[in-house]
């Protein structure tokens, strides 16, 4: 098992920036493909971003793309997400999710979440 934590989160004026950090531990980092979701109030949670095991692939939203970067440090055991032009529509809570496979739904391990608010 895997066990993430996320930090980063916070209160930001639209156009700013935020770096979410996940925090794995249990086993090897490296064998998790991880992912960012997000759950704004009265809504679904939504996939935002993914990173495969080594980084070496990345996909986004389309609601995102351009804006937030994907990042990893195996080494590190952590994951990051950077996200630039902050929009009052990415208001959420932001959850790190962890999966052996490469996927977009349904991943095994979860973190907490961590809120996200970006004021107009």
């Amino acid at each position: 098992q895997v066990h993430p934590v996320e930090s980063g989160g916070g209160v930001v004026q639209a156009g700013g920036s935020l770096r979410l950090s996940c925090a794995a531990s249990g086993r090897t980092f490296s064998d998790y493909a991880l992912a960012w979701f997000r759950q704004a109030p009265g809504k679904e949670r939504e996939f935002v971003a993914r990173i495969s095991w080594k980084g070496g692939t990345t996909d986004y939203a389309d609601s995102v793309k351009g804006r937030f970067t994907i990042s990893r440090d195996n080494a590190k055991n952590t994951m990051y997400l950077q996200m630039n032009s902050l929009k009052p529509e990415d208001t959420a809570v932001y959850y790190c999710a962890a999966d052996q496979r490469y996927k977009l739904y349904k991943y095994d391990y979860w973190g907490q979440g961590t809120q996200v608010t970006v004021s107009s």
